[in-house]
C-alpha cells in the first residue's frame, strides 16, 4: 500500500504523542513492504520533500508558531489546511490517515478521498468536546463546532483509548470506531542504558497549562520536609516553561528540580526514565498519554490524577502501573512518599510494568493498523 499520514507536526522535529505514534507505525510498515508519506509542517532545512528513516516527508508550509501565549495558533491550522491541498493532489494514494487535530486539513483528505476514490481514516488521541469551553471560554464554541464537523469527514475512525471513544461518540454517535493503543519500540528501549544523572522523579512532556506541572513542583516542595535531597527532573519545552522555572525559585527548590528542553533523540529520555524512581504525570487532559507507558516500559511506577478528560487515568488503572489520586500537592506528595519508603511494593509495581508493557509493542499495534487498512481497500 502507498499511504498518506497527515498530520501538521511531524517526528522528530516536533516531539508529541501523536508524531511518535505516526513516526513509529511508519517505519514498521515499511518493514512490512507498504510506503508511507508525511505531510504537515516544515521544520527542517533544504528541501521541501525528503526522506528520513524512509519515510518521505512533505514540508508544506514553514511554520512560524505553534503555540501564542499559552495556547495553539489560531492560524496555523487554517494555513496548514490551504497549503496541504496542492502537495497532496499531486500523489496517488491507496489510503489517508488523517490525525484529527487541528481539524482544518481533515477537510482537505475528505476531498482528497473523495476525488481520488480512496478510504479515509481520521485518527483521534483526544476529543476535546467540552474542554474546548475551559480552554479559550466561550470561543470554545467555534473548535466544539469545528471538531463535529471534521468527526463527519469520514466513517472510519481509529482511537487510541476507550475513553477517547467514548468522547468521541458524544459528538457522532453514528462513527465507526476501533481502539488501538499507541505502541512502543521495546528492543530500542530495553537497550538504552541508564543515564549517569540520578532523579527521584521525573516528567516529560510538553510544557502546557492543562500538563499541570505546577502541581509536581508543588509536591516537590512538601516532600522536602521529609526528603531534604529529593530531586525531580522535568523534561520539556513550551510556553508554561518560564512560569515554571519562576514557581521553584519562589516555592525554594530551584535546587531540586531540574529542567532540560525537549531532547533530540528518544533514547536519551528513556536513559533519564531508567536514572530515575518514579514517573509523575499530573496532566488533566491526555487521550492516552504515551510517555505513561515508556514509564512502564522503563520500570518506573507511575502517579498521575484523576480527570475525566484524562485516558492516562485508564491506563494506569487497568495496568496496575501506580497510583492515580486527587489533584491536590498533599495527596501527590504523600503517593510519592509512600513508593519511596515502601520498597516492596516499588518494586513489585515497576516488574508488573515492565511485564505489562509488552502488549503495546510496535509489531503488535502495526498489525492491527496494517489488518484496518485492509478491510478498507
Amino acid at each position: 500500500m502507498k499511504i498518506a499520514m497527515v498530520y501538521d507536526m511531524i517526528y522528530p522535529f516536533n516531539v508529541g504523542g501523536a508524531e511518535a505514534r505516526n513516526y513509529l507505525l511508519a517505519k514498521e510498515l515499511i518493514k512490512r513492504g507498504h510506503e508511507v508519506h508525511f505531510f504537515g509542517a516544515k521544520l527542517w532545512k533544504g528541501q521541501d520533500v525528503i526522506t528520513y528513516d524512509g519515510i518521505i516527508m512533505h514540508g508544506v508550509y514553514t511554520s512560524k508558531s505553534l503555540y501564542k501565549n499559552s495556547r495553539r495558533s489560531y492560524d496555523e491550522p487554517i494555513i496548514f489546511a490551504l497549503k496541504l491541498i496542492r502537495p497532496l493532489f499531486r500523489e496517488e494514494f491507496d489510503l489517508v490517515d488523517c490525525t484529527a487535530f487541528p481539524f482544518f486539513h481533515a477537510f482537505v483528505c475528505k476531498l482528497y478521498s473523495v476525488f481520488k476514490k480512496i478510504p479515509l481514516i481520521l485518527t483521534w488521541h483526544e476529543v476535546w468536546s467540552d474542554y474546548w469551553t475551559y480552554y479559550i471560554g466561550f470561543k470554545g464554541c467555534f473548535g466544539r463546532f469545528i471538531e463535529k464537523i471534521a468527526s463527519k469527514m469520514s466513517k472510519s475512525h481509529i482511537v487510541v483509548s476507550e475513553r477517547t471513544k467514548l468522547r468521541l461518540l458524544m459528538i457522532n454517535k453514528s462513527a465507526k470506531i476501533t481502539v488501538v493503543s499507541n505502541a512502543l519500540q521495546l528492543d530500542i528501549i530495553s537497550s538504552v542504558p541508564k543515564s549517569e544523572e540520578r532523579y527521584d522523579l521525573i516528567f516529560c512532556g510538553r510544557l502546557l497549562p492543562h500538563k499541570n506541572v505546577d502541581l509536581l513542583i508543588k509536591s516537590v516542595r512538601i516532600l522536602k520536609e521529609e526528603f531534604p535531597s529529593i530531586s525531580c527532573l522535568i523534561i520539556g519545552s513550551g510556553p508554561e516553561k518560564e512560569r515554571l522555572v519562576a514557581l521553584a525559585n519562589r516555592l525554594g527548590v530551584d535546587k531540586n528540580v531540574a529542567f532540560k528542553n525537549f531532547l533530540t533523540k528518544q533514547e536519551e529520555v528513556y536513559s533519564y526514565l531508567k536514572s530515575s524512581k518514579i514517573f509523575v504525570f499530573p496532566s488533566i487532559l491526555e487521550g492516552f498519554g504515551i510517555v505513561v507507558i515508556e514509564a512502564m516500559a522503563c520500570g518506573l511506577p507511575v502517579v498521575g490524577v484523576s480527570h475525566k478528560w484524562n485516558a492516562a487515568e485508564d491506563i494506569i488503572n487497568d495496568n496496575k502501573a501506580g497510583f492515580v489520586v486527587e489533584q491536590s500537592p498533599i495527596v501527590v506528595a504523600e503517593r510519592i512518599s509512600f513508593l519511596l519508603r515502601n520498597k516492596r511494593t516499588y518494586n513489585k509495581i515497576s516488574k508488573n510494568n515492565l511485564s505489562k508493557s509488552k502488549k503495546y509493542s510496535v509489531e503488535k499495534v502495526a498489525r492491527r493498523i496494517e489488518r484496518i487498512y485492509e478491510g478498507l481497500l
